[in-house]
């Protein structure tokens, strides 16, 4: 009996963490759209797009442009998976995606984090009208990317 009433609460636990990932997927979506890249070396440009795929998924990708022949790119991808939300990175080079839990969500910004990767460890997105900073950082090095939305 007891044994039975511990499952029943852990299913019910593991079913209200999964909801709350669900419930604060939807603080996402002002991320939706173009992000044009303000702080970029002269002759260079860059740009960050994001869609939504499902109600508990979105995909982007960020890319770096010296004048028309891309430098940089970057799948991203933000996705509910068993009980929380993360911050999936593709880079070329990398053999896997690497992913990113996310462990603080408001309506305005998330902050990701991944201890056991290189660099970046942490990631923040931070909106304030029609402007976004992403600041990655680790190992005592932290790196600013200012966007406005397109």
């Amino acid at each position: 009996m007891k044994r039975a009433l511990l499952s029943c609460v852990l299913t019910i636990f593991t079913m209200a963490v999964s909801g709350q990932a669900a419930t604060d997927f939807p603080k996402l979506n002002w991320l939706e759209g173009s992000w044009k890249k303000m702080n970029t070396k002269p002759g260079r440009s860059g740009h960050e797009k994001w869609e939504s795929i499902t109600p508990s998924s979105m995909k982007g990708i960020g890319v770096t442009l010296q004048g028309k022949d891309t430098v940089f790119w970057e799948k991203l991808e933000l996705v509910v998976k068993e009980d929380a939300i993360y911050y999936v990175a593709d880079v070329p080079g990398n053999k896997a995606p690497t992913w990113f839990k996310i462990t603080s969500i408001g309506n305005n910004g998330f902050t990701c984090e991944n201890d056991d990767h290189d660099f970046p460890k942490k990631i923040v997105y931070e909106k304030e009208d029609r402007k976004m900073k992403v600041t990655i950082s680790g190992n005592g090095k932290s790196v600013g990317f200012l966007f406005e939305k397109g």
